[in-house]
Protein backbone atom coordinates (compact mmCIF):
# COMPACT_ATOMS: atom_id res chain seq x y z
CA UNK A 1 0.00 0.00 0.00
CA UNK A 2 1.52 3.39 -0.67
CA UNK A 3 -0.64 5.35 1.29
CA UNK A 4 0.52 6.60 4.21
CA UNK A 5 -0.50 5.40 7.54
CA UNK A 6 -2.84 7.99 8.78
CA UNK A 7 -4.76 8.24 5.47
CA UNK A 8 -5.21 4.50 5.91
CA UNK A 9 -9.25 3.21 7.09
CA UNK A 10 -9.54 0.96 9.96
CA UNK A 11 -10.25 -1.79 8.21
CA UNK A 12 -7.01 -0.85 5.96
CA UNK A 13 -4.78 -0.84 9.30
CA UNK A 14 -6.95 -4.05 10.65
CA UNK A 15 -6.16 -5.82 7.56
CA UNK A 16 -2.51 -5.21 7.24
CA UNK A 17 -2.00 -6.40 11.15
CA UNK A 18 -4.50 -9.11 10.68
CA UNK A 19 -1.92 -10.37 7.53
CA UNK A 20 1.11 -10.23 9.56
CA UNK A 21 -0.31 -11.93 12.22
CA UNK A 22 -1.76 -15.11 9.85
CA UNK A 23 1.88 -15.28 8.39
CA UNK A 24 3.38 -15.42 11.59
CA UNK A 25 0.19 -18.18 12.30
CA UNK A 26 -1.03 -16.85 15.39
CA UNK A 27 -3.68 -18.58 16.61
CA UNK A 28 -7.49 -17.27 16.40
CA UNK A 29 -7.91 -17.78 20.13
CA UNK A 30 -4.46 -15.97 21.31
CA UNK A 31 -5.40 -13.24 18.93
CA UNK A 32 -8.60 -11.90 20.06
CA UNK A 33 -7.61 -12.39 23.23
CA UNK A 34 -4.25 -10.17 22.95
CA UNK A 35 -6.70 -7.64 21.11
CA UNK A 36 -9.28 -7.67 23.89
CA UNK A 37 -6.90 -6.81 26.64
CA UNK A 38 -5.42 -3.59 24.28
CA UNK A 39 -8.56 -2.57 23.47
CA UNK A 40 -9.76 -2.72 27.11
CA UNK A 41 -6.52 -1.28 28.42
CA UNK A 42 -6.66 1.60 26.22
CA UNK A 43 -10.40 2.30 26.97
CA UNK A 44 -9.29 1.75 30.85
CA UNK A 45 -6.52 4.62 30.41
CA UNK A 46 -9.42 6.88 28.72
CA UNK A 47 -12.13 6.66 31.12
CA UNK A 48 -9.07 6.70 33.88
CA UNK A 49 -10.06 3.38 35.27
CA UNK A 50 -14.04 3.88 35.75
CA UNK A 51 -15.60 0.88 34.62
CA UNK A 52 -18.74 2.43 34.56
CA UNK A 53 -17.99 4.74 31.92
CA UNK A 54 -15.77 1.88 30.27
CA UNK A 55 -18.74 -0.34 30.15
CA UNK A 56 -21.30 2.19 29.00
CA UNK A 57 -18.37 3.11 25.80
CA UNK A 58 -17.75 -0.20 25.05
CA UNK A 59 -21.53 -1.34 24.89
CA UNK A 60 -21.51 -4.35 27.78
CA UNK A 61 -22.38 -4.50 31.02
CA UNK A 62 -20.55 -3.42 33.86
CA UNK A 63 -20.03 -7.05 35.48
CA UNK A 64 -19.22 -8.53 32.26
CA UNK A 65 -17.03 -5.39 31.90
CA UNK A 66 -15.29 -6.82 35.10
CA UNK A 67 -15.54 -10.87 34.59
CA UNK A 68 -13.13 -9.95 31.37
CA UNK A 69 -10.72 -7.95 33.50
CA UNK A 70 -10.36 -11.26 35.39
CA UNK A 71 -9.77 -13.37 32.93
CA UNK A 72 -7.58 -11.44 30.67
CA UNK A 73 -5.60 -10.66 34.08
CA UNK A 74 -5.62 -7.13 33.58
CA UNK A 75 -4.32 -5.54 36.11
CA UNK A 76 -6.11 -1.74 37.98
CA UNK A 77 -3.71 0.68 36.95
CA UNK A 78 -3.46 3.02 40.30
Amino acid sequence: MSKKYEELTIHQKLESLIRDMVEKEIHLKEALAEFEKIYIETASAKYKGNKSLMAQALGIHRNTLHNRFRTLKIKRKK
